[in-house]
């Protein structure tokens, strides 16, 4: 299985999101952007690490990483390798005594855990190209929706199909940079499309 390094690009939530975060992780050398949507204590934990905040006493994924000090195991990465009806999978891989294990995980622990050890994250070649979405072109028809705007015709179109307005909402959340959105909306044009097959 091929895989992409990752680093993480960021949190972001919204009033309407029932205390859910999207964690946002972004292509090393590349364009796309893969949002995961994660509970908050998990967001909690990813974000005091990012931020070299200290808590007072060991958080669960601080416990892991001493655990894995304590029997001289070593992280060599965490990878999410699998994104099935929506929900994404992940494993933490280790290195004990010569020997090579991993550890099914999720991905926001398995990433809360990666961020303390310093460990690289991956993301699956196939996950990425399910899941993940491109920056640059959002760019640039963002500049083709500004340019035709600008012109003082009426908008003629057609009406759109459901798949399509879903997915103009789409381009609109990453340009906003509402990655939470927007993961919800890939879902639904996932579905959409899959209806139409």
């Amino acid at each position: 299985m091929d895989f992409v390094q990752v680093d993480i690009i960021g949190l972001s939530t919204s009033p309407s999101s029932g205390g859910a975060y999207a964690l946002v992780l972004g292509e090393v050398d590349g364009n796309r952007r893969l949002p995961i949507i994660i509970g908050a204590f998990e967001a909690q934990a990813i974000a005091l690490e990012l931020e070299k905040i200290q808590p007072p006493r060991p958080m669960t994924h601080d416990l892991i990483r001493n655990l894995f000090d304590a029997v001289d195991a070593d992280v060599t990465d965490v990878v999410i390798d699998e994104l099935r009806e929506g929900t994404f999978f992940a494993k933490i891989r280790y290195e004990i005594a010569g020997e090579s294990g991993q550890l099914d995980a999720r991905p926001s622990d398995a990433v809360a855990l990666g961020v303390r050890v310093g460990s690289p994250i991956l993301v699956a070649v196939s996950v990425l190209e399910e899941a993940g979405i491109p920056t640059e072109e959002v760019d640039e028809l963002a500049t083709i929706e500004t340019s035709e705007s600008e012109t003082e015709e009426p908008d003629v179109t057609e009406p759109k199909s459901n798949l399509e307005k879903k997915e103009e909402m789409l381009k609109t959340a990453i340009a906003e940079e509402d990655y939470e959105k927007a993961a919800k909306l890939r879902d639904e044009i996932n579905k959409l499309k899959g209806q139409q097959n």
